[in-house]
């Protein structure tokens, strides 16, 4: 595989986990969202990261949605497998099996449950990096807590791991951090920004290269981004208006995120329920009766002819 093969551009949306009744991985249904990612004009989809509930599963089920994802896809969508975990052993086989299993790309969040001081990070990234030294790597930093990794340890992980190809980071106001880690590095690392796309207006005109939300306004964002990309600033926003309420609402809370993402899902006839596995969130009456006034606001959007964006499907059976 080349560099140029495996290349993330635009929207590449974190694919959710779904469950039957009984909590067991739904692979029927996980084919489904691999097809509507593909039918929506994604070229690249990531699982199972933070929005595919990756941490209420074992380690042989994040292997086992790879797979799944990798051979349903069958080269038509690029799979970037996530690869998290606290320990750097067990990091380093589940990234070696993901990329045994096909994976394009592996991703890897940085270790945040508890502060550590960055030479730390650096050791456990640089190891990571260091282990799979043919594969590309996508870098996460999720950091609610305080600052995400520096300008400069970016631009020396960078230096010492070609493999290191993209980084994706979730906080507002980054616009100024992207700039000098785009001058640092002389854009020689993707950047991706998070948080369900929220920033992304701002951002694209920076240089990132492509956001990473949920699955079920990917084809939506795909849209705004190659807007904004174009130039086509007045459409861009114009069409971003319209979907941001149902991210900025969902996004209150990652567990609530996965209802409603699973609840959008189901509205465009790809899933069939919107069962996370518990402990998840239980939402009032009131959260579930605009949640779905949201959704409802997302499929006539899609049903729009102004915006050609695609229909709903028109069954999961």
């Amino acid at each position: 595989m080349t560099n140029q093969d495996n290349a993330l551009f635009g929207v590449v949306p974190i694919i959710p986990t779904p469950f039957t009744e009984n909590e067991e991985i739904d692979e029927a249904a996980l084919c489904r969202l691999v097809d509507f990612a593909i039918d929506g004009g994604i070229r690249a989809a990531c699982l199972p990261a933070y929005a595919s509930e990756f941490y209420k599963l074992t380690d042989d089920e994040k292997l086992q949605v790879v797979r799944v994802a990798v051979k349903h896809a069958a080269g038509r969508l690029k799979i970037v497998a996530q690869s998290n975990h606290p320990s750097l052993k067990v990091a380093i086989k589940l990234a070696q099996a993901n990329i045994e299993a096909g994976a394009n790309v592996i991703s890897l969040a940085v270790p945040r449950i508890f502060s550590l001081p960055e030479n730390s990070l650096k050791e456990y990234l640089s190891t990571f990096l260091q282990a799979i030294p043919d594969t590309p790597v996508l870098i996460q930093d999720f950091n609610p807590g305080g600052a995400s990794i520096s300008v400069g340890f970016i631009q020396n992980l960078m230096e010492e791991n070609p493999n290191f190809k993209y980084l994706k980071l979730e906080e507002p106001l980054c616009a100024p951090k992207f700039e000098s880690i785009i001058s640092a590095t002389n854009d020689q690392i993707g950047l991706f920004e998070g948080w369900g796309g929220l920033y992304m207006l701002e951002l694209v005109p920076i240089g990132i290269r492509g956001v990473m939300p949920g699955l079920a306004v990917a084809d939506i964002l795909q849209k705004i981004f190659d807007l904004r990309s174009a130039g086509q600033t007045t459409k861009a926003f114009e069409l971003f208006e319209k979907v941001m309420p149902q991210i900025f609402f969902s996004l209150q809370n990652m567990e609530l995120f996965h209802y409603a993402e699973k609840e959008l899902l189901m509205a465009r006839g790809v899933l069939s329920n919107s069962i996370a596995r518990k402990a998840a969130y239980i939402p009032d009456p009131s959260s579930i009766n605009y949640i779905r006034e949201l959704n409802d606001r997302i499929l006539t959007l899609v049903n729009d002819d102004a915006y050609a964006i695609r229909p709903v499907a028109s069954s999961i059976y």
